[in-house]
């Protein structure tokens, strides 16, 4: 398996350079590999802790933590229900979704359920809470990155993921064994939000699809990020960062046999946005692909609908 030669960057280079390093790779891979991120190391290490203490209890605790009919949107979602879009196994995976809680009668808190905790491990609402700000703090000094790699003013995400409708996904991929039959960890999808920031797995098997249409492994170094574009970023930039499809496929001999843990920031807009074409990125040569708007979350619950996790 041939590896993606992704550029590490670091988030505390110079705005412009990092501007301009960051949409090369962007445009070149759809993905983008940060260090000096500035998360907390002891604290990602607790987090991978508590998250495999969390998926080690018994389902019917696990399932306390099941509410029906909110698409996953938090709390957990049991293994084998999430399908690739235009995929017919379902992935070989079980999750759960830490969200953004908001004040009471907020405007958007229609479309943003509040937080659902699981009752053990102990202190996973303290360590998941201060992660998800460490998250959206480092995904803001990202998007900072890509405005001005295309030509917009540094802060123009700031109003469009305040209250934004941004995910931490904990996700738990059992041994593979015989009975999984075709069906794979994580099917080759693209992203739904902004942007994803992927803290790296001790696993191996994420990829990305390259232009050439090979598969390419992604391996990042120890403690950065794994960032990439997802389909709103595309739409909203026409294209010009484009989402690329990547995959966790499954391993192989020994390795089959070990639990795959992941933890994926899926950062969004919030719910009311409008996601319309960037003016910057319409040209004679790249005609707008999207003359009506959507809001943010009629895109996010069309495609909630096309996964499996909305009927």
């Amino acid at each position: 398996m041939d590896i993606a030669e992704i550029p590490i960057l670091s988030l505390a280079e110079e705005p412009r350079a990092l501007s301009t390093e960051i949409g090369r790779s962007f445009r070149t891979f759809g993905f983008a590999l940060v260090r000096d991120h500035g998360i907390d190391l002891a604290l990602i290490d607790e987090a991978w802790r508590l998250t495999a203490e969390l998926f080690a209890q018994p389902t019917e605790q696990k399932m306390r933590g099941f509410i029906p009919g909110t698409g996953g949107a938090r709390g957990y979602t049991p293994f084998r229900t999430e399908v690739a879009k235009g995929a017919t196994e379902k992935d070989l995976k079980e999750f759960w979704h830490v969200g953004r809680d908001l004040p009471a009668g907020h405007p958007l808190s229609a479309t943003m359920a509040p937080n659902v905790w699981p009752e053990q491990p102990k202190a996973f609402r303290e360590v998941f809470e201060t992660l998800y700000v460490e998250f959206d703090r480092a995904g803001a000094r990202i998007l900072s990155a890509i405005a001005l790699d295309l030509g917009l003013d540094e802060h123009w995400f700031d109003a469009a993921v305040e209250d934004g409708n941004s995910v931490l996904r904990l996700l738990h991929y059992p041994p593979v064994g015989p009975e999984s039959g075709g069906a794979i960890r994580a099917g080759a999808h693209e992203d739904i939000n902004l942007i994803t920031l992927l803290l790296g797995a001790e696993e191996a098997g994420l990829e990305l699809l390259g232009k050439d249409g090979r598969w390419l492994s992604i391996a990042p170094p120890p403690g950065a990020l794994v960032v990439n574009i997802g389909d709103m970023l595309q739409r909203l930039t026409n294209h010009v960062l484009p989402s690329t499809t990547h995959r966790v496929r499954n391993p192989s001999g020994e390795r089959a046999g070990y639990s795959r843990y992941s933890m994926p920031f899926f950062l969004h807009p919030r719910s009311d946005f409008e996601i319309r074409t960037l003016p910057e990125c319409v040209s004679a040569d790249n005609p707008d692909r999207y003359p009506e708007s959507i809001t943010a979350d009629g895109y996010l619950q069309e495609r909630l609908r096309e996964i499996g996790l909305k009927g």
